[in-house]
């Protein structure tokens, strides 16, 4: 793949009218000492303030600049995707138009990518924002999904990362799954790391996050958790739990007919018969969902001609 321009620069914007020149301002200040050619893709997450007024503008004044414009409000991870999939450069990297992340890291982030990383995370070390309601949510989820996923990671929800362009292109974003970006590198071999970067308090419009988010993030790294360990072999998972959930309806109905011959218990007032025929159903149930998600996943990657391996290089071997 030939790419047009080193890096990208996407940003995701929802009604930040009165951060929108100062966030122009700083990446064009930050870039203009760092060699290297690169876009700044502002995507309009359907603002309904004057956002898209002012990104036009700038968009005519430099042509580095790209607008996407949503015709409502999708959310942060589809405001990436559709950035990312715009994206021409080599390396892309994804910040928030708050003013928040600073736009002069990048060629920090870039110069950790040149010594071989595929993946580099922001980690907010010195995070400005409020304890209760944004913080202390964030360092429980960051434990969770670090070890949920075995990528461990201090801050999974910083914006601020760089990406080599070819880690994208086998991610697909959904939900929220854009915080999950860098674990869902590292299953196709993707090397991650993460450097510490800068965080500025707000100092313009109004936080789009609160701790609602954090029932959304726990749903989707459900997802992320199957994606990783199960989704070629779903039947390794409902397939483990049916045999478990068979083997204690036994042990229940064994149970069940030693308390009827050696303790005159008499079998229809014993709740241990109900526990048994549910648990053996039960068990019926996850081998067949299991079944399930084996078909599912073979039509998937056949359907497709996708693979359930991805290559990093080949020597002495043609494409053909």
């Amino acid at each position: 793949m030939r790419f047009l321009v080193d890096l990208s620069i996407v940003v995701p914007i929802y009604n930040e009218e009165e951060n929108i020149p100062h966030l122009h301002g700083r990446v064009s200040e930050a870039m203009a000492g760092a060699g290297v050619d690169y876009e700044l893709i502002l995507v309009d997450d359907g603002s309904s303030d004057g956002s898209f007024v002012l990104l036009r503008e700038i968009a005519e004044r430099d042509p580095r600049v790209k607008v996407i414009r949503f015709r409502r409000n999708f959310g942060q991870t589809a405001a990436m995707a559709a950035g990312f999939d715009a994206a021409r450069g080599e390396v892309v990297v994804p910040m928030d138009g708050d003013l928040q992340n600073d736009p002069a890291d990048i060629p920090m982030l870039l110069a950790k990518i040149d010594e071989g990383y595929d993946v580099v995370s922001g980690w907010r070390k010195d995070r400005q924002d409020t304890f209760i309601n944004r913080r202390l949510p964030s360092i429980i989820a960051n434990g969770l999904i670090s070890r949920m996923t075995g990528v461990h990671l201090h801050d999974y929800g910083c914006t601020l990362k760089a990406y080599r362009r070819e880690v994208l292109d086998g991610v697909n974003l959904y939900g929220e799954m854009h915080r999950f970006v860098p674990a869902l590198a590292s299953q196709v071999g993707a090397r991650v790391t993460e450097l510490p970067v800068r965080h500025h308090p707000r100092l313009h419009g109004i936080s789009k996050y609160g701790i609602s988010r954090t029932m959304r993030v726990v749903l989707d790294l459900m997802t992320v958790k199957f994606l990783l360990s199960y989704s070629t072999k779903p039947i390794q998972l409902f397939g483990k739990w049916g045999i478990y959930t068979i083997l204690a309806g036994v042990a229940s109905g064994s149970l069940t007919l030693y308390m009827k011959f050696f303790e005159g218990m008499s079998m229809n007032r014993n709740p241990l018969l109900i526990l048994t025929a549910f648990l053996l159903f039960g068990g019926v149930q996850f081998i067949s969902l299991g079944l399930l998600g084996e078909v599912s996943a073979r039509t998937y990657h056949e359907s497709q001609g996708k693979p359930i391996y991805v290559i990093r290089e080949k020597i002495n071997l043609s494409d053909g």
